[in-house]
């Protein structure tokens, strides 16, 4: 059995307090891409997110825009 919680574009948008509008036209296929972030079960028409997948990469993207590359290789952590 998958753990995985599968979301429609109405709860996607409770739990992540953006406009259901929003995530139709200007999330979906910019940042949020198929088969990563959402499928359409069965070839249908009705979307469903991917909301693990979802929170991962919004956590990846967040801790990156606060990390500064090092002429060393390294990462300088800024602060908030």
């Amino acid at each position: 059995m998958n753990n995985e919680t599968y979301l429609t574009t109405e709860e996607l948008s409770q739990v992540m307090k953006y406009d259901a509008r929003t995530i139709r036209e200007r999330l979906k296929d910019s940042v949020l891409i198929e088969g990563i972030h959402y499928i359409r079960p069965f070839g249908g028409r009705k979307i469903l997110y991917l909301w693990k997948m979802i929170q991962k990469d919004m956590a990846k993207d967040s801790i990156s825009s606060l990390s500064i590359p090092m002429a060393n290789g390294g990462i300088a952590h800024g602060s908030y």
